[in-house]
């Protein structure tokens, strides 16, 4: 990992707050308030995210009750984890949208019956039962770590919020994760993108149990909204801000484009079930790390599932899975 602090424009500084699997971390920024600060996306609930947020506020002077807000552009654990933690200490609110919120109870609410979901989706479309019990071990893991879980105020798309003494426009990003915002900032032409546009990495689109059934589309349909923004200067969820937006938007749109075509043609030589086809394009080794596999194998659903709607391929039962083959 490059400097775990950056200071940016405007007095808003980028942290790099460490993750345990393979992005390596998540950024989270402080924003220079009248008064105090605002916090965007604190991270993961590690240990070594919790020794990093007790130096890095030591470090720039500020103490637990000089964050004044804790903002998430999204509900997923590597953003939301300390959000609960953060606000025990500070006291300070945190926002995010009522979609992004439920999402979270879902998953890690008392009772929570998402991994029992997940199976039913997974087995159905070829996964072994030996290999989804490695996934839904490491699903419980999450619980801890986005403990203890905040009290929250709803933000929504088509709002206003002032950050940093600006007024920042709250854009609906679905599709890497419904319920998700980006901000922007007409002034100064930023944008807050968290996981909806990546440079260098691709966000990844899955499909989730019991939500809309064609995320990818979703998410293509938003890139293409978020193309029309004026943006000079994007500030992403992972690696560093980057200049080239609109570029991007197209190179992501380009790589989805790349990936279905490959994921037909695949299916012209021989049918096959949602996870032989996730093996093929992400190779076995996966099964090793239930946690990339899980993405690998709702990314490839994403896929299979618009296709299917496109009149490209087409599914049927075989046995106890769902087949997939060529029109």
């Amino acid at each position: 990992m490059s400097e775990i602090r950056t200071t940016l424009e405007h007095g808003w500084i980028q942290v790099k707050v460490p993750l345990p699997f393979s992005l390596k971390w998540v950024n989270s920024y402080i924003v220079p308030e009248t008064e105090g600060v605002t916090i965007i996306d604190p991270g993961l609930g590690t240990s070594g995210a919790k020794e990093l947020w007790a130096n890095t506020l030591a470090e720039e002077g500020l103490g637990w009750d000089d964050i004044k807000r804790i903002v998430l552009t999204h509900q997923h654990p590597d953003h939301y984890g300390l959000a609960g933690y953060m606000q025990e200490r500070s006291g300070a609110p945190v926002y995010m949208t009522e979609r992004s919120h439920a999402y979270t109870q879902r998953l890690w609410g008392e009772g929570s019956r998402f991994p029992e979901a997940l199976r039913r989706l997974y087995v159905l479309h070829g996964m072994p039962g030996e290999i989804m019990n490695r996934i839904e071990d490491n699903l419980d893991g999450f619980a801890a770590l986005v403990s203890p879980q905040p009290k929250v105020e709803y933000i929504a798309a088509g709002q206003r919020i002032q950050l940093g003494q600006r007024e920042w426009e709250l854009i609906d990003a679905p599709g890497h994760a419904y319920g998700a915002l980006c901000f922007y900032q007409p002034d100064i032409r930023w944008m807050i993108c968290g996981d909806q546009v990546l440079p260098r990495i691709t966000p990844n689109v899955s499909v989730v149990p019991d939500e809309e059934e064609d995320p990818l589309e979703t998410f293509l349909a938003s890139l293409k909204e978020l193309r029309a923004y004026d943006v000079a200067y994007a500030l992403p969820g992972h690696r560093d801000p980057f200049t080239d937006f609109k570029g991007r938007i197209d190179e992501l749109i380009a790589h989805h484009a790349r990936r279905l075509d490959k994921m037909a043609e695949l299916l012209k030589q021989e049918p096959g079930t949602a996870f032989a086809l996730c093996e093929t394009l992400f190779g076995s080794r996966l099964r090793d790390n239930p946690h990339n596999l899980r993405f690998a194998m709702s990314e490839t659903l994403a896929h299979l599932y618009f296709l299917e709607r496109e009149g490209r391929i087409r599914s049927r039962e075989s046995g106890a899975a769902l087949l997939y083959e060529s029109i």
